[in-house]
């Protein structure tokens, strides 16, 4: 066991600091005003830049490409369609970098030595608790929760056929604690249904994770297509002499 955990050290330090990160930062979001959420958000991205200066140049390009896409889900599904409100019904600056760390994490974890090892074990786990989380919500929650055991089934869904088993467990616990702990504390709160009224949500949702789930299936597809879009875009010349356009003729 010592061993797998020094082989493991630089990973798990990974998932403490993301750990110790956002539970501080949701902790001190608390009451705070827009300046004061502003000044988190921009210690929240050197955290976030820290932790990818051990990484290499793929995983940097699935956490860029998580920023962006999470981003854009934030500010649609907040804002826009109002499925929860954040506290001072924006989207704060530290919830982008939240999202890259939280893959970050999972990835980190969902690789290291010691999953690798008992990556059934976390597999399990995480199915277990999420199936009985999503059954409690749909049975004896004091409010019902019908859309996070749509969630939990799409998880189910991607764990099955997904090729990084652990990785995905991995999320699920990450965002199943960090959802608990920003809904308890305030820093988000979920609306009861869904905008067409279809199904009700708990707050937070059962299975959250489904959809967080879908952040990683993005950065894992995109983060190649996105270097390889840079290396090509790197390649071309921002500038060239007009005598450079031209060959000479032929002797």
């Amino acid at each position: 066991m010592r061993a797998l955990l020094a082989s493991s050290q630089r990973d798990l330090t990974i998932v403490g600091v993301f750990v110790a990160w956002f539970t501080a930062v949701l902790v001190l979001d608390v009451g705070a005003g827009i300046w004061s959420q502003r000044a988190l958000g921009a210690f929240s991205w050197l955290v976030l830049f820290a932790l990818l200066r051990g990484e290499g140049r793929a995983e940097r390009f699935q956490v860029a490409v998580v920023v962006m896409f999470a981003t854009a889900v934030e500010y649609t599904a907040a804002p826009l369609l109002g499925f929860y409100t954040y506290r001072l019904h924006n989207v704060p600056m530290f919830v982008p970098p939240g999202h890259g760390g939280l893959f970050l994490a999972a990835l980190a974890l969902g690789r290291s030595e010691l999953v690798r090892r008992y990556g059934r074990v976390l597999v399990r786990l995480a199915l277990v608790a999420g199936g009985a989380w999503a059954m409690w919500g749909v049975t004896f929650a004091a409010r019902q929760d019908v859309f996070g055991l749509l969630l939990f089934g799409g998880f189910l869904c991607v764990v099955a056929h997904g090729r990084t088993p652990p990785v995905l467990a991995s999320t699920f616990l990450l965002t199943a604690a960090l959802e608990l702990l920003g809904t308890s504390l305030g820093n988000w709160r979920w609306a009861t249904e869904d905008p067409i009224g279809l199904f009700t949500i708990g707050n937070p949702p059962s299975g959250i994770a489904g959809g967080y789930i879908v952040f990683d299936v993005v950065a894992l597809t995109g983060g190649p297509a996105l270097a390889a879009l840079v290396q090509r875009i790197s390649r071309v010349p921002l500038f060239s002499p007009p005598w450079a356009r031209y060959r000479p003729l032929p002797p």
